[in-house]
Protein backbone atom coordinates (compact mmCIF):
# COMPACT_ATOMS: atom_id res chain seq x y z
CA UNK A 1 0.00 0.00 0.00
CA UNK A 2 1.33 3.43 -1.01
CA UNK A 3 2.32 5.68 1.87
CA UNK A 4 0.25 8.84 2.24
CA UNK A 5 1.21 12.26 3.57
CA UNK A 6 -1.72 14.21 4.99
CA UNK A 7 -1.13 17.93 4.56
CA UNK A 8 -4.66 19.28 4.73
CA UNK A 9 -4.91 20.03 8.45
CA UNK A 10 -6.42 23.43 7.64
CA UNK A 11 -9.49 21.46 6.55
CA UNK A 12 -9.50 19.19 9.60
CA UNK A 13 -6.94 17.64 11.91
CA UNK A 14 -5.99 14.00 11.50
CA UNK A 15 -5.41 12.01 13.55
CA UNK A 16 -7.50 13.40 16.37
CA UNK A 17 -6.19 13.60 19.92
CA UNK A 18 -5.89 10.22 21.65
CA UNK A 19 -9.15 8.96 23.10
CA UNK A 20 -11.52 11.29 21.22
CA UNK A 21 -13.41 8.55 19.39
CA UNK A 22 -13.62 6.38 22.52
CA UNK A 23 -15.00 9.26 24.61
CA UNK A 24 -17.74 9.88 22.06
CA UNK A 25 -18.64 6.20 21.85
CA UNK A 26 -18.61 5.85 25.64
CA UNK A 27 -21.04 8.74 25.98
CA UNK A 28 -23.42 7.17 23.47
CA UNK A 29 -23.12 3.67 24.92
CA UNK A 30 -23.00 4.36 28.67
CA UNK A 31 -24.32 7.87 29.40
CA UNK A 32 -26.63 8.90 26.59
CA UNK A 33 -28.75 11.44 28.52
CA UNK A 34 -29.32 15.12 27.81
CA UNK A 35 -28.30 17.96 30.09
CA UNK A 36 -30.79 20.42 31.56
CA UNK A 37 -33.68 18.02 31.01
CA UNK A 38 -33.48 15.80 34.08
CA UNK A 39 -31.87 15.64 37.52
CA UNK A 40 -30.90 11.95 37.46
CA UNK A 41 -27.25 10.98 37.85
CA UNK A 42 -26.26 10.36 34.19
CA UNK A 43 -27.68 13.74 33.19
CA UNK A 44 -25.72 15.38 35.98
CA UNK A 45 -22.57 13.58 34.86
CA UNK A 46 -23.04 14.91 31.33
CA UNK A 47 -23.69 18.41 32.68
CA UNK A 48 -20.37 18.23 34.52
CA UNK A 49 -18.48 17.37 31.33
CA UNK A 50 -20.22 20.20 29.47
CA UNK A 51 -19.24 22.71 32.15
CA UNK A 52 -15.65 21.45 32.32
CA UNK A 53 -15.38 21.86 28.54
CA UNK A 54 -16.54 25.48 28.86
CA UNK A 55 -13.86 25.99 31.52
CA UNK A 56 -11.18 24.45 29.28
CA UNK A 57 -12.03 26.73 26.36
CA UNK A 58 -12.25 29.77 28.59
CA UNK A 59 -8.76 29.14 29.97
CA UNK A 60 -7.22 28.45 26.57
CA UNK A 61 -8.72 31.52 24.88
CA UNK A 62 -8.52 34.01 27.74
CA UNK A 63 -12.31 34.23 27.75
CA UNK A 64 -14.45 36.25 30.17
CA UNK A 65 -16.03 33.32 32.07
CA UNK A 66 -17.14 29.70 31.45
CA UNK A 67 -20.78 30.74 31.05
CA UNK A 68 -19.64 33.03 28.22
CA UNK A 69 -18.71 29.96 26.18
CA UNK A 70 -21.57 29.06 23.83
CA UNK A 71 -21.43 25.75 21.98
CA UNK A 72 -22.09 25.72 18.23
CA UNK A 73 -21.72 23.22 15.41
CA UNK A 74 -18.50 24.92 14.31
CA UNK A 75 -16.86 28.21 13.43
CA UNK A 76 -19.27 28.93 10.58
CA UNK A 77 -22.32 28.58 12.81
CA UNK A 78 -20.65 30.76 15.42
CA UNK A 79 -19.86 33.52 12.93
CA UNK A 80 -23.47 33.51 11.75
CA UNK A 81 -24.60 33.74 15.38
CA UNK A 82 -22.38 36.77 15.93
CA UNK A 83 -22.93 38.63 12.67
CA UNK A 84 -26.65 38.04 12.25
CA UNK A 85 -27.32 38.52 15.93
CA UNK A 86 -25.51 41.85 16.09
CA UNK A 87 -25.90 43.66 12.78
CA UNK A 88 -29.14 45.39 11.83
CA UNK A 89 -30.26 47.55 8.88
CA UNK A 90 -28.34 50.81 8.88
CA UNK A 91 -25.33 49.34 10.69
CA UNK A 92 -21.85 49.52 9.20
CA UNK A 93 -19.25 46.73 9.47
CA UNK A 94 -15.59 46.66 8.43
CA UNK A 95 -13.74 43.57 7.22
CA UNK A 96 -10.71 42.45 5.19
CA UNK A 97 -10.29 40.83 1.76
CA UNK A 98 -8.79 37.73 3.39
CA UNK A 99 -12.01 36.45 4.93
CA UNK A 100 -13.48 32.99 4.46
CA UNK A 101 -16.96 32.61 3.00
CA UNK A 102 -18.08 31.87 6.56
CA UNK A 103 -17.80 35.64 7.00
CA UNK A 104 -18.35 36.88 3.45
CA UNK A 105 -21.61 35.06 2.75
CA UNK A 106 -23.39 36.12 5.96
CA UNK A 107 -22.23 39.66 5.30
CA UNK A 108 -23.58 39.46 1.77
CA UNK A 109 -26.96 38.35 3.14
CA UNK A 110 -26.89 41.21 5.63
CA UNK A 111 -26.05 43.68 2.85
CA UNK A 112 -29.34 42.81 1.16
CA UNK A 113 -31.09 43.75 4.42
CA UNK A 114 -29.49 47.18 4.65
CA UNK A 115 -26.18 46.59 6.43
CA UNK A 116 -23.21 48.47 4.93
CA UNK A 117 -20.09 46.33 4.45
CA UNK A 118 -16.80 48.15 3.91
CA UNK A 119 -13.38 46.71 3.11
CA UNK A 120 -10.38 47.72 5.19
CA UNK A 121 -7.30 49.07 3.40
CA UNK A 122 -4.72 46.28 3.47
CA UNK A 123 -1.14 45.59 2.50
CA UNK A 124 -0.13 43.16 -0.24
CA UNK A 125 -0.45 40.21 2.15
CA UNK A 126 -4.00 41.23 3.10
CA UNK A 127 -3.24 42.62 6.56
CA UNK A 128 -5.12 45.79 7.59
CA UNK A 129 -3.19 49.03 7.52
CA UNK A 130 -3.39 50.02 11.18
CA UNK A 131 -2.75 53.71 10.51
CA UNK A 132 -5.90 53.85 8.36
CA UNK A 133 -8.21 52.40 11.02
CA UNK A 134 -8.83 55.40 13.32
CA UNK A 135 -10.48 57.35 10.51
CA UNK A 136 -12.73 54.42 9.58
CA UNK A 137 -13.95 53.27 12.98
CA UNK A 138 -16.26 56.16 13.96
CA UNK A 139 -19.84 55.13 13.27
CA UNK A 140 -18.99 51.47 12.68
CA UNK A 141 -20.88 48.80 14.59
CA UNK A 142 -18.23 46.11 14.29
CA UNK A 143 -14.97 44.96 12.76
CA UNK A 144 -14.76 41.29 11.78
CA UNK A 145 -11.43 39.69 10.92
CA UNK A 146 -9.94 36.28 10.48
CA UNK A 147 -7.07 35.69 12.88
CA UNK A 148 -5.10 33.65 10.34
CA UNK A 149 -5.80 33.38 6.63
CA UNK A 150 -6.94 29.93 5.57
CA UNK A 151 -5.21 30.64 2.24
CA UNK A 152 -1.79 32.11 3.09
CA UNK A 153 -1.56 31.36 6.80
CA UNK A 154 -0.79 35.03 7.43
CA UNK A 155 -1.65 36.34 10.90
CA UNK A 156 -3.68 39.51 11.37
CA UNK A 157 -2.55 42.18 13.89
CA UNK A 158 -5.42 41.46 16.27
CA UNK A 159 -4.07 43.23 19.33
CA UNK A 160 -3.55 46.47 17.41
CA UNK A 161 -7.00 46.30 15.85
CA UNK A 162 -8.62 45.32 19.14
CA UNK A 163 -7.06 48.24 21.01
CA UNK A 164 -8.42 50.70 18.45
CA UNK A 165 -11.86 49.07 18.41
CA UNK A 166 -12.10 49.16 22.20
CA UNK A 167 -11.17 52.85 22.26
CA UNK A 168 -13.76 53.63 19.58
CA UNK A 169 -16.56 51.58 21.16
CA UNK A 170 -16.70 49.22 18.16
CA UNK A 171 -17.29 45.49 18.64
CA UNK A 172 -14.39 43.31 17.46
CA UNK A 173 -15.33 39.88 16.11
CA UNK A 174 -12.72 37.25 15.22
CA UNK A 175 -12.77 34.09 13.11
CA UNK A 176 -10.30 31.75 14.83
CA UNK A 177 -10.83 28.77 12.53
CA UNK A 178 -7.15 28.62 11.55
CA UNK A 179 -5.59 29.96 14.74
CA UNK A 180 -7.27 28.23 17.69
CA UNK A 181 -4.78 25.61 18.81
CA UNK A 182 -2.04 26.95 16.53
CA UNK A 183 -1.11 30.26 18.17
CA UNK A 184 -1.88 31.73 21.61
CA UNK A 185 -5.16 33.63 21.90
CA UNK A 186 -6.08 35.94 24.76
CA UNK A 187 -9.40 37.65 24.21
CA UNK A 188 -8.88 40.20 26.96
CA UNK A 189 -5.38 41.17 25.89
CA UNK A 190 -6.34 41.32 22.22
CA UNK A 191 -9.52 43.34 22.80
CA UNK A 192 -11.75 40.66 21.25
CA UNK A 193 -15.49 40.84 21.97
CA UNK A 194 -16.57 37.75 20.06
CA UNK A 195 -14.44 34.75 19.06
CA UNK A 196 -15.70 31.86 16.92
CA UNK A 197 -13.73 28.62 16.71
CA UNK A 198 -14.08 25.00 15.56
CA UNK A 199 -13.21 22.02 17.69
CA UNK A 200 -11.94 19.83 14.88
CA UNK A 201 -8.91 21.72 13.57
CA UNK A 202 -6.08 22.95 15.78
CA UNK A 203 -7.78 21.73 18.97
CA UNK A 204 -7.74 18.13 17.63
CA UNK A 205 -11.38 17.40 18.45
CA UNK A 206 -14.20 15.93 16.34
CA UNK A 207 -16.15 17.58 13.56
CA UNK A 208 -19.55 19.06 14.37
CA UNK A 209 -18.65 20.93 17.55
CA UNK A 210 -17.34 24.45 18.03
CA UNK A 211 -17.87 27.44 20.28
CA UNK A 212 -18.34 31.17 20.50
CA UNK A 213 -16.71 33.04 23.36
CA UNK A 214 -18.10 36.51 23.94
CA UNK A 215 -18.08 39.38 26.39
CA UNK A 216 -21.12 40.30 28.44
CA UNK A 217 -21.42 43.58 26.53
CA UNK A 218 -21.61 41.80 23.19
CA UNK A 219 -24.02 39.19 24.55
CA UNK A 220 -26.41 41.94 25.64
CA UNK A 221 -26.29 43.43 22.14
CA UNK A 222 -27.04 40.14 20.35
CA UNK A 223 -30.42 38.84 19.30
CA UNK A 224 -30.45 35.03 19.55
CA UNK A 225 -30.17 33.51 16.08
CA UNK A 226 -32.08 30.40 17.17
CA UNK A 227 -34.83 30.32 19.80
CA UNK A 228 -36.26 27.32 21.59
CA UNK A 229 -36.03 25.14 24.65
CA UNK A 230 -33.16 25.56 27.07
CA UNK A 231 -34.37 23.68 30.14
CA UNK A 232 -34.40 26.98 32.03
CA UNK A 233 -37.18 29.56 32.57
CA UNK A 234 -39.55 27.26 30.71
CA UNK A 235 -42.53 29.32 31.86
CA UNK A 236 -41.39 32.23 29.65
CA UNK A 237 -41.85 32.56 25.90
CA UNK A 238 -38.73 34.75 25.78
CA UNK A 239 -35.20 33.38 25.62
CA UNK A 240 -33.47 33.50 29.03
CA UNK A 241 -31.49 36.70 29.61
CA UNK A 242 -28.41 34.89 30.94
CA UNK A 243 -25.58 32.99 29.27
CA UNK A 244 -25.09 30.45 27.90
CA UNK A 245 -28.81 29.65 27.72
CA UNK A 246 -29.71 32.82 25.82
CA UNK A 247 -27.71 31.62 22.81
CA UNK A 248 -27.96 27.83 23.19
CA UNK A 249 -31.46 26.69 22.25
CA UNK A 250 -32.15 23.01 21.68
CA UNK A 251 -30.17 19.85 22.34
CA UNK A 252 -26.42 20.18 22.57
CA UNK A 253 -24.13 17.93 20.54
CA UNK A 254 -23.11 15.94 23.58
CA UNK A 255 -21.05 13.27 21.78
CA UNK A 256 -19.13 16.13 20.17
CA UNK A 257 -18.64 17.90 23.50
CA UNK A 258 -17.37 14.68 25.11
CA UNK A 259 -14.91 14.30 22.22
CA UNK A 260 -13.81 17.93 22.48
CA UNK A 261 -13.44 17.61 26.27
CA UNK A 262 -11.04 14.70 25.77
CA UNK A 263 -9.16 16.55 23.02
CA UNK A 264 -8.73 19.62 25.23
CA UNK A 265 -7.59 17.50 28.18
CA UNK A 266 -4.83 16.22 25.89
CA UNK A 267 -4.11 19.59 24.29
CA UNK A 268 -4.11 21.99 27.24
CA UNK A 269 -1.04 20.74 29.14
CA UNK A 270 0.85 20.40 25.84
CA UNK A 271 -0.38 23.63 24.26
CA UNK A 272 2.91 25.52 24.25
CA UNK A 273 4.88 22.60 22.86
CA UNK A 274 2.30 21.75 20.19
CA UNK A 275 2.03 25.36 19.05
CA UNK A 276 5.80 25.77 18.93
CA UNK A 277 6.21 22.60 16.89
CA UNK A 278 3.62 23.65 14.36
CA UNK A 279 5.17 27.12 14.15
CA UNK A 280 8.54 25.58 13.32
CA UNK A 281 6.99 23.13 10.85
CA UNK A 282 5.12 25.91 9.08
CA UNK A 283 8.25 28.03 8.86
CA UNK A 284 10.22 25.10 7.47
CA UNK A 285 7.57 24.36 4.85
CA UNK A 286 7.44 28.02 3.79
CA UNK A 287 11.22 28.20 3.55
CA UNK A 288 11.60 24.99 1.52
CA UNK A 289 8.86 25.92 -0.95
CA UNK A 290 10.18 29.46 -1.23
CA UNK A 291 13.44 27.98 -2.54
CA UNK A 292 11.51 27.17 -5.72
CA UNK A 293 10.30 30.67 -6.57
CA UNK A 294 12.90 31.01 -9.33
CA UNK A 295 11.70 27.71 -10.79
CA UNK A 296 8.12 28.83 -11.41
CA UNK A 297 6.46 28.64 -7.99
CA UNK A 298 4.74 31.57 -6.30
CA UNK A 299 4.44 31.46 -2.49
CA UNK A 300 2.31 34.40 -1.30
CA UNK A 301 1.92 35.65 2.23
CA UNK A 302 4.27 36.64 5.05
CA UNK A 303 7.33 34.74 6.18
CA UNK A 304 8.02 32.74 9.37
CA UNK A 305 6.94 34.38 12.60
CA UNK A 306 3.94 36.01 10.98
CA UNK A 307 1.99 32.91 9.96
CA UNK A 308 0.47 29.62 11.01
CA UNK A 309 1.36 26.34 9.32
CA UNK A 310 -0.63 26.99 6.15
CA UNK A 311 1.30 27.57 2.91
CA UNK A 312 -0.34 27.91 -0.52
CA UNK A 313 1.52 27.89 -3.82
CA UNK A 314 0.75 28.82 -7.40
CA UNK A 315 2.34 26.67 -10.11
CA UNK A 316 2.92 29.39 -12.70
CA UNK A 317 1.65 28.41 -16.13
CA UNK A 318 0.27 25.10 -14.85
CA UNK A 319 -3.16 23.91 -13.76
CA UNK A 320 -3.09 23.94 -9.96
CA UNK A 321 -5.90 21.41 -9.76
CA UNK A 322 -3.90 19.03 -11.92
CA UNK A 323 -0.82 19.59 -9.76
CA UNK A 324 -2.77 18.67 -6.63
CA UNK A 325 -4.05 15.55 -8.37
CA UNK A 326 -0.52 14.52 -9.39
CA UNK A 327 0.82 15.18 -5.89
CA UNK A 328 -1.67 12.67 -4.52
CA UNK A 329 -1.50 10.13 -7.34
CA UNK A 330 2.26 10.01 -7.80
CA UNK A 331 3.57 11.04 -4.39
CA UNK A 332 0.79 10.26 -1.91
CA UNK A 333 0.64 13.91 -0.79
CA UNK A 334 -2.88 14.97 0.18
CA UNK A 335 -3.51 18.70 -0.24
CA UNK A 336 -6.35 21.01 -1.23
CA UNK A 337 -6.55 22.99 -4.45
CA UNK A 338 -9.02 25.61 -5.67
CA UNK A 339 -10.34 28.81 -4.15
CA UNK A 340 -10.50 27.50 -0.56
CA UNK A 341 -13.84 29.27 0.12
CA UNK A 342 -11.90 32.56 0.04
CA UNK A 343 -12.57 34.17 -3.35
CA UNK A 344 -11.87 37.71 -2.16
CA UNK A 345 -8.46 36.62 -0.87
CA UNK A 346 -7.60 35.11 -4.24
CA UNK A 347 -8.67 38.31 -5.97
CA UNK A 348 -6.49 40.33 -3.60
CA UNK A 349 -3.50 38.07 -4.26
CA UNK A 350 -4.09 37.88 -8.03
CA UNK A 351 -4.83 34.14 -8.13
CA UNK A 352 -8.53 34.30 -9.01
CA UNK A 353 -10.03 32.27 -10.65
CA UNK A 354 -7.25 29.68 -11.02
CA UNK A 355 -6.75 29.21 -7.28
CA UNK A 356 -3.73 27.63 -5.61
CA UNK A 357 -2.53 24.41 -3.98
CA UNK A 358 -2.59 24.57 -0.19
CA UNK A 359 -0.39 22.61 2.20
CA UNK A 360 -1.09 22.70 5.95
CA UNK A 361 0.73 20.97 8.79
CA UNK A 362 -0.40 19.27 11.97
CA UNK A 363 1.36 18.27 15.19
CA UNK A 364 2.35 14.86 13.82
CA UNK A 365 3.77 16.20 10.55
CA UNK A 366 7.53 15.68 10.38
CA UNK A 367 10.29 17.84 8.93
CA UNK A 368 11.34 14.90 6.76
CA UNK A 369 7.85 14.79 5.24
CA UNK A 370 8.06 18.48 4.38
CA UNK A 371 11.41 17.94 2.67
CA UNK A 372 9.76 15.17 0.67
CA UNK A 373 6.97 17.59 -0.30
CA UNK A 374 9.51 20.10 -1.55
CA UNK A 375 11.16 17.43 -3.67
CA UNK A 376 7.84 16.38 -5.17
CA UNK A 377 6.90 19.98 -6.01
CA UNK A 378 10.32 20.48 -7.60
CA UNK A 379 9.84 17.43 -9.81
CA UNK A 380 6.38 18.58 -10.90
CA UNK A 381 7.71 22.00 -11.85
CA UNK A 382 9.98 20.35 -14.39
CA UNK A 383 7.59 17.65 -15.59
CA UNK A 384 6.01 17.79 -19.03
Amino acid sequence: MKRTYYLDHAATSFPKAPGVGKAMADYIDTVGRNVGRGSYAPAQEAAGVVWETREQLCRLMGGPAPQNVVFTSGATAGLNLLLKGLLRPGDRVLTSPMEHNAVLRPLRQLETLGVTVEGLPCDQAGRPLIDALPALLPGARAVVLTHASNLTGGLMPLASVGTLCRAAGVFFLVDAAQSAGHVPIDMAAMGIDGLSLPGHKGLLGPQGIGAVLLTDALAQALDPLIAGGTGSLSESLEMPPFLPDRLEAGTLNLPGIYGLHTALAYFEPRAAALMDRQRRLGGHLWARLSELTEDGLTVPGPGPGERVGVVSVDFQGRDNGEMAFLLERDYGIQTRSGLHCAPAAHRHLGTFPRGMVRFSVGPETTFEELDYVQGAVYELLFSN
